[in-house]
């Protein structure tokens, strides 16, 4: 526990924490209030703070408050983090399509090619044959 007259000084990063500075800063004062009351539990001689019911009550509200806060803002870091995580993978996903479709034109291409190339082959084939039995026609004279 900190005594009042200790000035310390820490060094919190406020990016990580989800806190603004000056949320840090009241909670860091909030904290430094209640340090101030001993630790000590139910001894005769504590000079631990007796709260009313009235104030304990608020400062549970006050404590409810905050935790609302920041599981709302949990709430809406892990929404936008989902929404970021659907955006790439839409664009991902638009860039599967757009590779898909670009190999299926490209399969479509060479499959007219092969195609037309087995068409050649069969005429080809069929000139070859004209010229063997023409070679055979002239050496059976």
């Amino acid at each position: 526990m900190f005594l009042a007259e200790e000035a310390v000084q820490f060094q919190i990063p406020v990016h990580e924490t989800g806190f603004t500075p000056e949320e840090v800063e009241e909670l860091l004062s909030f904290l430094e209030s209640d340090e101030r009351v001993s630790p000590n539990s139910g001894s005769e001689g504590s000079s631990r703070a007796v709260f009313s019911p009235d104030e304990r009550k608020h400062r549970r509200m006050i404590s409810n408050r905050e935790s609302a806060r920041r599981s709302r803002w949990r709430k809406k870091r892990h929404l936008e983090n989902l929404t970021d995580q659907v955006n790439r993978m839409n664009i991902e996903n638009q860039q599967l399509k757009n590779r898909l479709s670009s190999v299926i034109n490209q399969c479509h291409a060479a499959w007219r090619e092969n195609e037309q190339l087995r068409s050649e082959s069969i005429v080809l084939w069929a000139k070859l044959l004209d010229l063997y039995w023409t070679l055979a026609a002239m050496q059976a004279n």
